[in-house]
């Protein structure tokens, strides 16, 4: 037993140690091609057979250490690879694109092993749950799963709306780069929000195929490749897109993410999937936002019972109904048979005057406008966004307070609203120039007055979406998924605008090439009152 995994065991209030753990690093597992990956072993001491766990990941093998010896202090053998050119590795990291060649080959090493009874689980979050996909179609019949924070389809993650998600793969190319070749001063950078400040710089370069080299010094090869490649490329994502493996034949799968994560809505589509096939997966989701600390506890506890229950025949400690969600505001944990828990009833609210929020009531007449300049983007605050500093639900006063931002507030409630799912806005817009993006958020005011934002959604337009004869768009902004309480006493407040920089790439303003593009052109944008609107899926709860 090392300091790290009994440390974990407290933390997490883990079931009591089986056995020790005997460890074999740094094996060199064989791929098709050759090529060898770096690959730990933790197996229990004791006489089994023992199931397996497998954990495939570009972050270092060292820093899943204390989780791997975890589950070997419990009785499984665990497996920890590093994926291809990450940690020590061959071959040249790709995101994405060897992880079903290179599974597959990691699982015939597996089923070689003497060690190997024939049942096996796969666990991890974000990109580890992505290689879990990758080859769920290939596990034998005894298999389980444990996915988090992820989603067997990355192009909507990658391209949102048809954006770029600029401040997560700015991010992420820093920590993937860091923990190659840094791992501890990286480890630093993330707790002290160096990542952030980072990113901040470097999505101000342009043109932005040149932001890698203010993100880490030097060129990123998969970087320039997505630039060049990626970008409404239909064919370069047939390959890495695993939702088309979810099947009848899928191994039980629990789900959990956060809802501050910004990976919740597709995998709540791969959730409903295998409800739609006939499964009944579980699924847990917290206020929690990528990385949180509460989603890493709660991901080791609940993998543990799950992969007892279907790897072991032990399912004591499974919850009885399969969806747990967390309700923020009444912060309350509830659980269900479904998710969504049935049919919600859908309330609408419209433009007001006064920038008000009206309830039931009739949309007033005339508009706001205001000039998004991508010179001075206006900026993200908080939200669902990949960051280890200032992710979730903050104070809003500083982006309420820019003139390129509408804010239209509700009456003071005298009775609770509780909402569930995807809040949809019904925007009514006109702008100068044809390329725009639309950022609508609702937040939750407070009795001191203090507005935090609960959801939020995005889309951008081009010239080739459909306008009206009267030169508006009519369009539809879904808000990521959500579950939260609007108490009595407080107000709802939604916020429109054109930008949440650096999160999604600022539009320009102009038909250039994203990765090249370097004149900004500002943009006068109307927001009309008449036909705006927001519906809520709102349930009752006992």
């Amino acid at each position: 037993m090392s300091l790290p995994s009994l440390y974990l065991a407290w933390v997490e209030d883990l079931p009591p140690r089986l056995n020790g753990v005997r460890r074999k690093r740094g094996i060199a597992v064989p791929m098709a091609d050759g090529v060898l990956l770096k690959t730990d072993h933790y197996a229990p001491n004791t006489p089994g057979p023992h199931a397996t766990i497998l954990m495939r990941l570009p972050y270092g093998r060292r820093g899943f250490g204390p989780v791997a010896e975890a589950y070997a202090e419990r009785g499984f053998h665990v497996v920890v690879q590093a994926c291809r050119g990450t940690e020590r590795s061959g071959g040249q990291f790709d995101p994405f694109a060897n992880e079903r060649a290179d599974g597959l080959a990691t699982l015939d090493w597996i089923k070689g092993q003497p060690w190997y009874d024939g049942r096996i689980g796969l666990t991890g979050p974000s990109y580890l749950g992505y290689a879990q996909w990758a080859i769920c179609d290939a596990l034998p019949e005894t298999a389980a799963m444990a996915t988090k924070v992820t989603t067997a389809n990355f192009r909507p993650v990658v391209f949102p709306a048809g954006a770029f998600h600029l401040n997560l793969w700015l991010s992420w190319v820093q920590v993937v780069e860091g923990l190659r070749t840094r791992t501890l001063a990286t480890a630093a950078r993330m707790f002290s929000g160096d990542i952030e400040r980072r990113t901040d710089r470097a999505a101000a370069v342009l043109p932005l195929v040149e932001a890698d080299r203010a993100a880490v010094g030097h060129q990123i090869g998969f970087w320039r490749h997505w630039f060049e490649h990626a970008i409404g490329n239909d064919a370069f994502w047939a390959d890495l897109d695993h939702r088309h493996r979810l099947t009848e034949n899928t191994p039980p799968v629990h789900f959990i993410s956060g809802w501050y994560d910004f990976m919740v809505d597709p995998l709540l589509a791969d959730y409903q999937r295998l409800v739609e096939l006939g499964h009944r997966p579980y699924l847990t989701i917290g206020t929690w936002f990528h990385i949180a600390e509460e989603l890493q506890r709660d991901n080791l506890r609940e993998t543990l019972a799950w992969m007892r229950a279907w790897l072991l025949g032990d399912r004591s400690g499974l919850r009885q109904r399969p969806v747990r969600i967390h309700i923020s505001g009444r912060n309350e944990w509830h659980e269900f048979e479904r998710y969504p828990p049935g049919p919600p009833t859908p309330q609408t609210w419209a433009l007001g005057s006064g920038r008000s929020l009206v309830e039931h009531g009739t949309a007033s007449t005339g508009s706001d406008a205001y000039r998004y300049d991508p010179a001075d983007p206006t900026p993200n605050l908080g939200g669902a966004i990949f960051a280890f500093t200032g992710a979730g639900a903050v104070d809003n006063a500083p982006l309420e307070n820019r003139p390129d931002v509408l804010v239209y507030t509700g009456g003071v409630l005298t009775r609770e609203m509780t909402v569930i799912g995807q809040c949809q806005v019904k925007l009514v817009a006109r702008a100068k120039l044809p390329n725009v993006d639309f950022f609508v958020r609702l937040n939750d005011v407070g009795p001191d007055g203090v507005s935090r934002n609960i959801c939020d959604g995005f889309t951008r337009l081009t010239p080739e979406t459909p306008i009206e004869d009267d030169g508006s768009w009519h369009v539809t902004v879904a808000l990521h998924a959500t579950a939260h309480t609007f108490l009595p006493g407080h107000r709802l407040r939604l916020l429109i605008t054109s930008g949440a920089h650096p999160r999604y790439a600022r539009n320009m303003g102009t038909d250039e090439p994203i990765s090249t593009a370097t004149t900004l052109v500002a943009n006068d944008v109307e927001i009309v009152h008449a036909g705006t609107t927001i519906t809520l899926p709102v349930y009752g709860l006992v």
